[in-house]
């Protein structure tokens, strides 16, 4: 588990978190780097979390891939869950014998909501024998009704493994259509969105090329297919951090969440970004209070129904084996 010193982790992030900033944030940082010990937990952080979370107590942080690999294998009793409900319980999907908890059990996800098992019964029925393919950001019952998950960094890899003509891609009608451009197999989405992406439009891309030029303008998948079509390159959030560390462009516009820009910059101080600022309420529910608060009295622990569990950890896992 990371052991640093404030000043350590100050020295990281003090180009992003002005100094009085931090001052109101240490005594938070300090008590949880201290209850991670005592409770042997670990901090799993989303790449939409702060600089003060992503940077200052998370122990595993990167895009929904990579914290549901990560979350199979983790080492400890306690996971906290810096995200949304959907990855709080995929993690306890994959650590049944573990404590998970989230800081804020109102931290949600519009396309989580946007489907019910009994909406994919209905899709089933409407194209029978067509395999469902179930984004992470989904329920754990919705998970269990499909046959296997995808992330946004997998979604074309799992779509060609199924070897299969035709599938169902739910619940994010955008990322649906972006696949669909990348492969061969027929794809039926549903009119799921997120309110964080579907904000982004066309105009904002040629706006931003017109007044920063020479800006490189990464896209993630769940945009509008005509806002990834304008930009330079798209890709889910781990895949646009690792673009910016391999190309290093001189100045960069990530279409996504606010405070992933913070989270990357801070690694590549050499690169200019341009930071369109579209928040996910529901990620900013959580902070470091709250954290702190989960840690020090077990809340709000994330329980899976055992009815559902078995089924949903299968669609889990058989993304993970690919």
């Amino acid at each position: 588990m990371k052991d640093f010193r404030l000043p350590d982790l100050y020295d990281r992030v003090r180009q992003i978190i002005p100094a009085p900033d931090w001052m109101l944030f240490e005594d938070d940082i300090e008590a949880i780097l201290a209850l991670k010990r005592e409770k042997n937990a670990v901090i799993l952080a989303h790449n939409y979390q702060t600089p003060e979370i992503f940077h200052g107590v998370a122990d595993i942080v990167g895009d929904s891939l990579a914290l549901a690999r990560e979350a199979a294998k983790v080492d400890a009793d306690v996971i906290v869950l810096a995200g949304v409900h959907f990855m709080a319980e995929t993690a306890k999907l994959l650590n049944p014998e573990k404590t998970v908890l989230i800081p804020d059990t109102k931290a949600g996800c519009s396309l989580a909501e946007s489907i019910t098992p009994e909406d994919i019964e209905l899709l089933r029925e409407a194209h029978p024998g067509v395999p469902v393919i179930t984004y992470v950001n989904t329920s754990a019952a919705v998970k269990a009704a499909s046959d296997i998950c995808c992330t946004s960094g997998n979604a074309v890899k799992v779509v060609e493994s199924l070897g299969v003509p035709k599938v169902l891609m739910i619940p994010d009608e955008y990322l649906a259509l972006n696949v669909a451009r990348e492969t061969d197999v027929e794809i039926i989405a549903w009119r799921g969105r997120c309110e964080v992406h579907e904000l982004f439009t066309r105009e904002d891309v040629r706006s931003m090329r017109e007044a920063w030029p020479g800006v490189t303008i990464l896209a993630h998948p769940e945009c509008p297919p005509e806002v990834v079509a304008e930009a330079d390159f798209s890709g889910s959030t781990a895949v646009m951090s690792d673009f910016v560390g391999e190309r290093k462009p001189a100045r960069v516009c990530l279409l996504t969440e606010c405070s992933m820009s913070d989270n990357v910059a801070v690694n590549h101080p050499e690169v200019e970004f341009v930071r369109p600022c579209n928040l996910c309420p529901h990620m900013k529910r959580i902070d470091l209070r709250n954290i702190r608060e989960a840690l020090e009295n077990g809340l709000h622990e994330v329980t899976v129904d055992p009815a559902i569990a078995e089924d949903a950890r299968r669609s889990v896992e058989r993304m993970l084996a690919i």
